[in-house]
This record gives C-alpha cells, structure tokens and sequence, in this order.
C-alpha cells in the first residue's frame, strides 16, 4: 500500500470487503488516510483485504471541473482485488428537506455490486461498509459480519454551520435515520470515544472503538523558536471555515518578526486567492516529511467538524507539536491548555506566548508525545479487538490469495490515442499527451470487466494527428477537465478531438431549431437541462458538421428561457435533469450556413449535452 499502510507479510487466513466512498490512494484527505490505515490494520491482523471503490469522490470532483486525485493503479497493487463501481445516479450534495433520507447517498450500482460478489467470492467472511450513508448494500452481504465505520456522527450535523452562516454541502440527517442505518450492521466502529459512546446509545449492535495506528515517522524534537507554523488540509468545509477564520486572525497586526504560517494541501485551492500579510499558500505538497521539517508548530484551530482529526495524528507521527482547539483534540484525551483552546484568538495567543520561549516549546512538545503514544497505545489494543471480532466469525478459514495482476496497458486503434490502464492518476501521458476522457462502463457490460479497475482512457497531443476522421463510437465516458476548464491544447487539436467523440454517449440529449443568425454566429431554440439556466457555468461548445465532416469550437454567448417550449423531445441518464425551453445564442463566424442538420456537443464539468440541429419544420425527434 502507500507509505501510510504497510501490507502485512502474514499469509491470510480470510478476507474482507471494504468498501468505500474515495479511493485508498493518494491519502490526501482525513477519511482517505482513515480508510487506508483501517484496511493497513485487517492486513496486519492476517486478512486479505478485497477493496471496492464506489466512486462517489471521482463524480464530486468532476462536477467542480477537477482532475479526481485516485490512484486505482497503486490500489490494485495493494489489495488481493480491487473493483470500480460507477456511480450513475447523481450524489445531491443538497436538499430540499430538512434532512438526508438515509439512502439518498446509496446506490443501486452498489448494492448489485455487493450481491454479485457475495455470489462470487462466498468465502469472504466479513464486510466493512465506510460511511453510514452507505449502508443500504450491507442487506445484499449474505453470510457476512456486517461492520460500518462510521468515521463521524452525521445526526443533526447541519447545525454546526449555523454560526458561519452557510450551508452544508456533505451529507446530514437525523438520530432516528442514523440509528437505523447502523442496525444494519453486526458491529459499528467509533473513530473516537465520544463517539462510540453516542453509538452506543443509538443502537443495539456491538460498538467498537477503533482510532487508527498512526507509524512513528520521526522522533519528537523541540524546536528552540517559532519560526514557521503549519496547517495541512483537506477542501472541505469544517478546514474552510476553520483555517480561513485563522488566517484572517493570524495576518491582523503581523509583522515579519513573528512566524509565518503555511498552509498547504487541497485547502489551498477552496481558498482561492487569499493574501494576506504573514499566510503563504504551498497548495498540494508531495513531500510531507520536507514540509513537516520544515515546521516547527502545526496548529489545529478547528472551529467545527466531528470524527477524529486526522491533521493532528499526522503532525504528531512526524514528531511535530501541535497547538489547536478543542474541537482539534476530540478523541485525543489532551490535557495540555495549548490542546484546548477555545478558539482562534486562543490558538494565536497561545503561538505567540510559546515563540521564544525554549521551556515551554519542550513541555509542549513531551506533552505531545506522552500524548501521542498514550494514543497508538490505545489505538493498537482497540485494533486488536476488531481482529478478535473477524476472527470469531471467520473460525480461521484458509483462502488461496492470488497475486495481484499485472498493470496492463495496450495502444487502441483510434484517434485521439486510447490507453487501456489502472492508471488513473495521470492527466498527462508522457508519451500520448494531454488527458481527453476515461472510459465509464455501464450496466451493460459483462460484471466481471464492469468491476475491474482498467478502463480505457484517451489522450491528445499538441500537434495535430494524421488521421482525425474517425468516430470512437458510441461510448460512455467521463470527460476531463481540459474541455471546459484547463483549454491547454490547440483549437484546432480540441476540434479533431470533438470529431473524434461526436458519437459519444451523451447524459443528454435533444433537438433544437435554429432561429437567428448572423455572420458572427445564430442562435437555437431547445429544451435542456434547467440548472443551466441558474448561474455561471463554465461550457465549452463544439459544432460537428453533417456526416462528420469538420468540428468548430463555438463561444457560448448566452442561455435565455423561452415561455414556450419548442416541442422537441428531450432524454436524459439522470432523472434529475429536469428539461426547460431556452434560446442559446453562440458565436462562430461563418458558421451559420452550415449548422443547420449539424450537431452540437454541449459540454459542462460533468455532463454531456448532445443537440441535433433540425431544420425550421422538424418535428421532436431525437438522434442520441
């Protein structure tokens, strides 16, 4: 596995199912590196462990135009088997009701999933299910203990937004709907004791407690000054709110003999353009041993947000003191008043006293490592009580492990090049190019290869290609980011690259009529997908012609709503993409003579539009 989760050399007596929400790899994030010390802590016990990936985090990130950071190459060498699960229906990150049903974040793909491994693989003994949300396919478990980890409490979570005045965008609901989500499980993991200590009083199933068993990655050492102080985080809301609330306090009356914090990771980009005296912005930083020796404090300011926080854990395996809130300690036992501040203004306060001050940065820094040893201790005897519970219900059946399969990657006939690989992490190929789109494979295709991590993937380079004729046909596909966002390749490389994919599946389909034109561009009337009308969104527009002649890029000038729909049929993947009626104009001079009987691919972060241009008298029939 990564360096966060060190395979065991045990041969495995049985194996488990995780499965999970993110990827293992990269550990880039809280839950990513709970899940992937949580799968670390079954190989150590003796357990193969079989890793399923639904993949939640891959459509949440393409939805806000980024490249999914997911390594299923590095993954499918870390586990005995390791599956892809698709996420096709559309994961809300809002709702209209006061709470989240319990299964509104499940998946139907995921329970047929379960179901056609429990038929395959009868020998697994145990399943873990991360997240509570996802609970549903546990039913579909035949003749498994049945675990969740529950890695927060969820039950009236909304409410701790209220003090800053947002929404939430993850997932909430209340007491009753989490109570009976974790009765479907044999066994609910805490990731902290306040935690586990709620569960209990939800539920009558076994209640483990199991804090994650961070290495040892460098020896404590007290720092003499403060220098630098550091926050490493995820982009997630309880770090937005908390760090930026931070930063805002630490640059109010800085000045430059006073430490400068660095904020470093994902978090970066949900800060955006923040510049303030005394805060650097590293965005993500590849080496974290050079970044956490190169700190002298990690501060923890937590504001809000439950689970365990596994920023603090981090620090402290790479032997750095950590000065934080409260909330920032939850699960931890601190003792130590630098450990439980009230909140920012403390945490500074706290910074500022400690910053030429030897004694005390050495009474903090023993104080965290007490701690933290306190911590692995219980950690590792809590583990072991999980390992216990699996054993029982395996009775130490043997399995035959096979070795994880070779990474396999072959040159498709088409242009753009396709690549059939694992290896997912890549947006550049250092020898096909820029990444275009990567393959989904739906309902349709055979199970086993539907499960399977290669997909294929098709990249561009920056000169042209010789052949650009060619349809790819009609395959389904996650676009990348460089359609809409990024536009690092030529006009005209993007162009043969539409040609390439007219035929593609689309999430979206319809007719349009045009009803304006000029030199400069023209304008269709059509029905599409209503949240196209709310807001600005990013859209890259390409015009094919006829019979797959030439494909032109088009500039988006404007969507308007129409009161009268122009009558044409409407089909979507997402049930949804609600169809309004709408004008939109584009611009591409010279064009206009030619789109008529044209198509146009109408293309956002994560959906694809396809529109056929009829001619003024067409009725609403559609070519998808």
């Amino acid at each position: 596995m990564s360096a966060e989760t060190p395979s065991s050399t045990l041969t495995p007596i049985a194996t488990v199912l995780v499965v999970a929400p993110m990827p293992a790899v990269p550990a880039s994030a809280g839950n990513r590196k709970r899940l992937a010390l949580t799968c670390s802590a079954l190989q150590r016990a003796g357990f193969a462990v079989d890793f399923a990936y639904f993949a939640h985090e891959d459509q949440v990130y393409r939805r806000f135009g980024q490249h999914p950071p997911t390594d299923l190459a590095a993954m499918r060498a870390s586990f005995q088997r390791t599956f892809l699960i698709e996420a096709n229906e559309t994961i809300p990150l809002k709702t209209r009701s006061q709470i989240f049903g319990i299964d509104e974040w499940g998946s139907a793909a995921l329970d047929r999933f379960v179901a056609w491994y429990a038929a395959e693989h009868p020998d697994t003994v145990a399943i873990l299910v991360n997240y509570m949300f996802l609970s549903r396919c546990l039913n579909y478990a035949q003749d498994m203990l049945k675990l969740i980890d529950t890695h927060d409490r969820f039950a009236d979570r909304q409410l701790q937004y209220r003090p800053f005045r947002a929404e939430p965008n993850f997932y909430y609901t209340d007491r009753k709907s989490e109570a009976a989500a974790l009765d479907r499980a044999d066994v609910v993991l805490a990731i902290q004791s306040e935690e586990a200590a709620y569960f209990a009083g939800l539920t009558d199933r076994r209640v483990l407690l199991l804090p994650p068993v961070f290495p040892v990655r460098a020896p404590f050492s007290a720092p003499r000054v403060i220098a630098r102080i550091g926050f490493v985080g995820h982009g997630n809301d309880p770090n937005l709110f908390s760090i930026s609330k931070f930063a805002h306090a630490w640059a109010a009356g800085w000045t430059p003999d006073k430490p400068e914090l660095r904020i470093a990771g994902e978090i970066c980009h949900a800060l955006g353009g923040l510049d303030l005296p005394g805060v650097m912005l590293l965005g993500y930083v590849d080496d974290l041993e050079r970044f956490y020796a190169e700190t002298d404090v990690i501060v923890a300011p937590m504001l809000m947000g439950s689970g365990l926080k596994m920023k603090v854990a981090e620090a402290l395996s790479y032997g750095v003191p950590v000065v934080g809130t409260a909330i920032g300690f939850e699960g931890f036992g601190a003792e130590e008043l630098a450990h439980r501040c009230a909140d920012v203004a403390e945490v500074k306060a706290a910074i500022l006293a400690l910053r030429s001050d030897p004694a005390g940065l050495s009474a903090l820094t023993q104080a965290c490592a007490t701690l933290f040893a306190r911590f692995n201790a219980i950690s590792l005897q809590a583990e072991a009580e999980l390992a216990d519970v699996i054993h029982a219900a395996s009775h130490r059946r043997p399995v035959t492990v096979a070795p994880p399969a070779a990474i396999v990657e072959s040159m498709e006939q088409s242009w753009p090049i396709g690549v059939r690989s694992a290896n997912s992490a890549l947006q550049d190929h250092p020898a096909f190019g820029r990444l275009l789109a990567t393959e989904r494979l739906g309902e349709t295709a055979a199970q086993a290869i539907r499960y399977a991590p290669e997909r294929r993937r098709w990249f561009a380079g920056s000169t042209p290609a010789r052949e650009t004729t060619a349809s790819l046909g009609l395959v389904a596909v996650a676009m990348s980011p460089e359609w809409v966002r990024e536009k690092r390749l030529p006009r005209e490389i993007r162009e043969a690259a539409a040609r390439a994919f007219r035929d593609v599946q689309p999430d979206w389909a319809t007719a349009a009529r045009c009803v304006g034109a000029s030199a400069n561009g023209f304008a269709l009337a059509l029905v599409l997908p209503s949240h196209l009308l709310t807001g600005v969104r990013a859209v890259a527009v390409f015009l094919i012609e006829p019979d797959g002649g030439r494909a032109h890029e088009l500039t988006l000038d404007g969507i308007a709503p129409l009161s009268l729909s122009p009558g044409f049929a409407f089909e979507a993947l997402r049930r949804e993409l609600t169809p309004v009626p709408a004008v939109v104009s584009v611009s591409g001079i010279g064009l206009a003579p030619i789109a008529s009987n044209g198509t146009v691919l109408f293309l956002t972060d994560d959906l694809i539009g396809r529109i056929a241009i009829a001619s003024a008298h067409a009725g609403g029939t559609i070519q998808p």
